[in-house]
């Protein structure tokens, strides 16, 4: 069973862990300074923790932490992000954690970008009702260079 609830400080250990697997950040392609340095990692999840306008949670499966999803962004660009644990990919997690954070937000429209070669996460997305509606690139870190990308909106 899937569920979301507070971020705890216990669950940061488990989301470094997450976050630093060099396999999972191939596959999201781009990724940040705290995805690569425990100090940053630490500094950044201290500010957006402190942050009234971001909706942050964990997501268990069978109350085991495997990721954290979020809504984040100014009231008419809210963006979704989600990180799931690499053992848990391909049995409906991401789907079930993205489609409750959803629900829990209740604002629409909502945005999430994605690699275009990303093809797990866009079906996540779409699954949760997201179209794609714009394409661009950008330089992906855990890549090395610029990747194509993908816009998609939930109305």
């Amino acid at each position: 069973m899937i569920s979301l609830r507070e971020v705890r400080d216990s669950d940061l250990n488990i989301f470094w862990e997450h976050l630093s697997d060099p396999a999972a950040q191939h596959v999201a392609a781009v990724t940040r300074k705290y995805h690569y340095d425990r100090g940053h990692f630490d500094d950044h999840w201290a500010r957006i923790r402190a942050r009234p306008d971001v909706l942050m949670r964990t997501v268990l499966a069978d109350e085991e932490v495997v990721g954290h999803v979020a809504v984040y962004g100014p009231p008419d660009e809210r963006e979704v992000t989600y990180w799931i644990d690499r053992a848990h990919w391909g049995r409906g997690t991401a789907t079930a954690a993205l489609a409750a954070l959803i629900e829990l937000a209740g604002t629409r429209p909502l945005y999430a970008h994605a690699a275009a070669d990303n093809t797990g996460s866009i079906r996540v997305l779409e699954k949760c009702g997201f179209v794609v509606t714009g394409q661009g690139r950008g330089f992906a870190q855990a890549r090395d260079g610029e990747i194509d990308e993908v816009l998609l909106t939930l109305s």
